[in-house]
């Protein structure tokens, strides 16, 4: 693969961990992010990109599927879960650290990643390859300004 092509792909999938993970773990006020708020965010973060990259109908809807895929990641990363904040502190609650339950946490989510990461993959390869020679020059360009960085406000679209 690529470097470019590479470091894109690694950037968009940190990019969707890190929506996924914030989606699953952030919490503003009682009970975290509703399914409505990360549906509002979602749409928000689909038309920025639209937007910045000139994209055509097709491609939009190729940037939609991406992002519902992304969601679906979040969703099995997060689990059955209400609160994934409580999970991690059943394992300090005691007097010792609870390694058992620690390492079934940690293989809950890495299943949840392998099993979602080539959707995910997949729908990112399909999403880049429809942009235009123009459109993934500007995405490299995004991505070479910010230093292949996301900071805190995401991929910078």
């Amino acid at each position: 693969m690529k470097s470019g092509i590479k470091r894109i792909v690694i950037g968009l999938t940190g990019a969707a961990l890190l929506l996924g993970g914030l989606a699953a773990c952030g919490t503003r006020g009682p009970g975290g992010w509703s399914e409505e708020r990360a549906t509002e965010m979602r749409g928000k973060m689909v038309e920025r990109i639209s937007d910045k990259l000139d994209l055509n109908a097709e491609q939009k809807l190729k940037l939609d599927a991406l992002a519902s895929e992304m969601d679906a990641q979040r969703k099995a990363f997060r689990g059955d879960s209400a609160n994934p904040r409580d999970d991690v502190k059943t394992l300090i609650a005691g007097d010792k650290f609870d390694r058992t339950k620690a390492q079934a946490l940690l293989e809950q989510k890495t299943a949840a990643v392998q099993q979602q990461a080539p959707k995910v993959l997949t729908a990112l390869a399909d999403f880049y390859d429809s942009l235009t020679p123009a459109q993934q020059q500007q995405v490299r360009e995004r991505l070479d300004k910010r230093r292949g960085g996301w900071g805190r406000r995401g991929p910078g679209f």
